[in-house]
């Protein structure tokens, strides 16, 4: 069974690096192409195409964090300082994607309809609540960390 999910997640993250690859070769060629057409449509596919390689960024780096954990190391993290290493990675990833794309969005309504910022503002208020909620999150799993050894030492010193 162990064999078949490291086959699974491989087979998966690969073609999730291939879809990436293929999102940035799809911006380059529509901003080579509206380049082509008049300056005007340049600028803004050359924000599209940022746009599109940050989602491959993140996606690629999805896919690398399911390679390095589900397929070479394949084990579950032994202490919970791992698994929270880990688990930081992975969405600090998703966070800066968030953030960058909010930002990309801002350049391009801010451009065309400045009454339509509550999309890119929403989506940058979301990457705050993802650190956030990934701060509290290391907070709380420290302390319980901090906990544990305590009532370790507690129970030593009683013996």
């Amino acid at each position: 069974m162990e064999a078949l999910s490291r086959i699974t997640f491989g087979t998966l993250s690969a073609i999730l690096m291939l879809l990436a690859i293929g999102l940035v070769a799809y911006g380059a060629f529509e901003l080579i192409a509206a380049l082509g057409r008049s300056r005007s449509e340049g600028g803004d596919a050359l924000l599209t195409a940022i746009g599109y390689v940050v989602i491959a960024m993140a996606v690629f780096d999805v896919a690398k964090y399911f390679v390095e954990e589900k397929v070479i190391h394949s084990r579950d993290p032994v202490t919970a300082s791992e698994e929270r290493r880990s688990l930081t990675k992975f969405i600090s990833t998703i966070a800066i994607a968030v953030f960058i794309e909010g930002l990309v969005i801002v350049f391009q309504v801010s451009k065309l309809n400045v009454e339509k910022m509550l999309y890119p503002t929403a989506l940058l208020m979301t990457g705050i609540l993802i650190v956030l909620g990934l701060g509290v999150y290391q907070w709380l799993n420290v302390e319980m960390e901090r906990h544990i050894k305590n009532r370790r030492r507690a129970e030593l010193t009683v013996r």
